[in-house]
């Protein structure tokens, strides 16, 4: 398969994972700021995305049984979308819009269905990729997927300012639904499974280096999703409307996301994957600092709240294309689906950690120090990896490329 066709179906499947965690995330906070909610309230809406921190525990049974007809990966991948589409639609027949005790437990079903589909993913990923091509297909994961947030958050919360609930959620659940199209088309090479042993997280914790190793990923973007945790607050309290707020998320978000990503997947295999954690972590702390000092200035203008947003974006893909691809160094290609999950989990736990906490914090500090912790907090995991950045190997040593630079 040519490298641009893998980059195309990857990208329309990280894009689906990111249309409907988007509007959840994105939207979702700025909506109950809105309707009163108090920011510890809102931060603790964040533990919704539970599944995306806990789906290591079912990867190994994903990763040994699948489909031989649909595919080993699409097998999952495909229903699991379907379902998440249905959902959505189906948020779309109370008049008036879900009520939040249904919008929360639909928050969760969707997040469950993507975190599941996700272990699919990234184990497809995994196997597409040859190592020549992981800088590039995790900027383009990475581009896709914030393409997906930010279309399903910044330009849902414009489409919703406008009209309403329902036309919202049957234009999700459409843009959904049109996304699942190349996985529906592609046909997956029959592979067997991997053997029922050296599954799941206890073989990680045999691996010379692996605490050092999953310590960072653990600290890594921490700090950033401290911060990002309450930024929609941010702006609706620095008076911008829904549709401000949307453009800016959904317009310059989408554009500076997809340049970062993109950037900084290409950068990852010149510089090496060392020197791109230091760079990139060390851009993404200056640009949490660029929101205190917003915040500290008192109400700030749209046009400099829009140019400290791009310039976040750009930093956060970068950062996060770099982190992705060293974990993709670091996975054994039969097992890919379960390692590259371990990892991942590991970082969701610890963003979703700081989002949760992110209301109690902005709350106690205010958002100019809160901000400043945040920013603190990139440096400190900048700096653990410069002290300890080298992922273990593979199983096989004598198949692993050298992944420290």
């Amino acid at each position: 398969m040519k490298t641009s066709t893998k980059l195309a179906l990857l990208s329309s499947l990280y894009l689906s994972q990111g249309l409907p965690f988007g509007f959840f995330t994105q939207a979702l906070p700025v909506l109950l700021r809105k309707q009163g909610l108090s920011l510890p309230a809102i931060g603790l809406a964040h533990l919704l995305a539970l599944p995306w921190a806990l789906k290591f525990l079912w990867a190994p049974l994903m990763d040994r049984y699948g489909s031989r007809h649909w595919g080993r990966r699409r097998g999952y991948i495909l229903p699991l979308q379907c379902l998440s589409t249905g959902l959505l639609l189906s948020l779309a027949l109370p008049e008036g819009g879900p009520g939040t005790p249904l919008l929360l437990a639909a928050v969760l079903g969707v997040n469950l269905l993507a975190a599941t589909q996700d272990v699919s993913t990234d184990g497809l990923a995994v196997e597409l990729l040859a190592p020549a091509e992981r800088g590039w297909g995790n900027g383009v994961q990475v581009a896709a997927y914030r393409v997906g947030m930010i279309v399903g958050g910044g330009l849902m919360l414009a489409v919703f300012d406008a009209v309403g609930w329902r036309p919202t959620l049957v234009t999700l659940g459409a843009l959904l639904l049109a996304a699942t199209v190349p996985i529906a088309l592609y046909r997956e090479p029959p592979s067997e499974p991997p053997p029922a042993q050296s599954l799941g997280l206890a073989w990680w914790l045999k691996r010379p280096g692996a605490l050092a190793w999953l310590t960072l990923l653990v600290v890594y973007k921490a700090g950033e999703a401290l911060a990002t945790g309450m930024l929609r607050t941010f702006l609706v309290d620095s008076g911008l409307t829904l549709t401000d707020i949307g453009w800016m998320l959904g317009g310059v978000g989408f554009t500076a996301g997809l340049v970062g990503a993109l950037l900084g997947g290409g950068l990852v295999t010149r510089l090496g994957r060392r020197r791109a954690l230091l760079v990139f972590g060390a851009i993404q702390a200056g640009a949490v600092l660029l929101y205190a000092l917003v915040a500290r200035g008192g109400p700030a203008s749209l046009p400099l709240l829009t140019l400290t947003c791009a310039v976040e974006h750009v930093a956060s893909g970068m950062a996060t294309a770099a982190v992705f691809t060293a974990m993709m160094d670091a996975c054994r290609p039969e097992h890919a689906a379960t390692d590259y999950t371990v990892q991942a989990s590991l970082v969701v736990l610890a963003t979703g950690g700081a989002a949760a906490v992110s209301g109690f914090s902005a709350s106690s500090l205010g958002y100019s120090t809160h901000f400043a912790l945040s920013a603190a907090l990139c440096v400190a995991g900048t700096l653990y990896a410069a002290l300890t950045f080298h992922p273990p190997r593979t199983l096989s040593p004598e198949a692993a490329p050298e992944v420290s630079s």
